[in-house]
C-alpha cells in the first residue's frame, strides 16, 4: 500500500502549485547536498572523506520519495559533472575528474540510496523510527556497495580497501542514521 512521503504531505498537492513545489524542493536538495558535502573530516590516508553527504542523500529520499529524491540526487551529480563544486572535494578537482577519485563510487551510491529509501518511507516506514532506521540501514548498504567496488580498484587489497572506506565511517554514519531515523518520523507527524 503506497501512503506517499513527508513531501505528498505539504500542501500543493496538485496542479500548478505542485510542480513549483517540486522544482523548489529540488532545488532546496540540491543545495542542502551540495553544503552537505563541504562539512568534511578529512580521514588520512584514505581519499573518501566524512561528510553529512549520506544523511542529505538519505533524508531526502526518505522525504521526497523515490521519483523526486533520485531526480534530486542526479541534478546534483549533474552540476557536479559540469564542474559546479558541489562535491566534497571538488574545490580541488571538478566534474568527471572528481568522481572518477575515490568518493565516484559512493557518489554514485547517493542515488541508488535515495531512490531506495524514498520507496520504502513511500510505503509507510518513515512512520516509526524502527522501521525507519531499517529503510536507513539499507539504504547506507546501497552507499557502501559500489563505494568500496570502486574504492577497491584504487587499493592494494581488500583489507586497505575497507580500512580506507568502510571501518572509520561506521561510528559515525550509525550517529547520522540514528539522527535521521528519529527526525523524519518526527517531521511526518508535525506534517499531518
Amino acid at each position: 500500500m503506497t501512503t506517499g512521503t513527508l513531501a505528498d504531505a505539504i500542501a500543493p498537492r496538485e496542479g500548478v502549485g505542485l510542480q513549483a513545489k517540486r522544482v523548489a524542493l529540488l532545488a532546496l536538495g540540491v543545495a542542502a547536498l551540495a553544503v552537505a558535502a563541504k562539512v568534511k573530516v578529512p580521514l588520512w590516508p584514505s581519499p573518501v572523506p566524512i561528510t553529512f553527504g549520506t544523511f542529505a542523500a538519505l533524508t531526502l529520499g526518505a522525504a521526497y520519495g523515490p521519483g523526486l529524491g533520485l531526480a534530486t540526487v542526479a541534478a546534483w551529480i549533474g552540476l557536479g559533472l559540469l564542474g559546479a563544486d558541489v562535491f566534497a572535494g571538488s574545490g580541488e578537482v571538478a566534474g568527471l575528474a572528481y568522481l572518477m577519485g575515490g568518493t565516484g563510487g559512493y557518489v554514485l551510491g547517493f542515488a541508488l540510496a535515495a531512490a531506495a529509501v524514498g520507496a520504502l518511507a513511500a510505503r509507510g516506514w518513515d512512520r516509526t523510527p524502527w522501521r525507519m532506521a531499517a529503510a536507513l540501514l539499507l539504504g547506507q548498504a546501497l552507499i557502501y556497495a559500489p563505494g568500496l567496488l570502486w574504492l577497491r580498484s584504487m587499493a592494494p587489497d581488500w583489507e586497505t580497501t575497507l580500512a580506507w572506506g568502510l571501518w572509520p565511517f561506521l561510528w559515525g554514519d550509525a550517529l547520522k542514521l540514528a539522527l535521521a531515523a528519529a527526525l523524519l518520523p518526527a517531521a511526518r507527524r508535525l506534517a499531518r
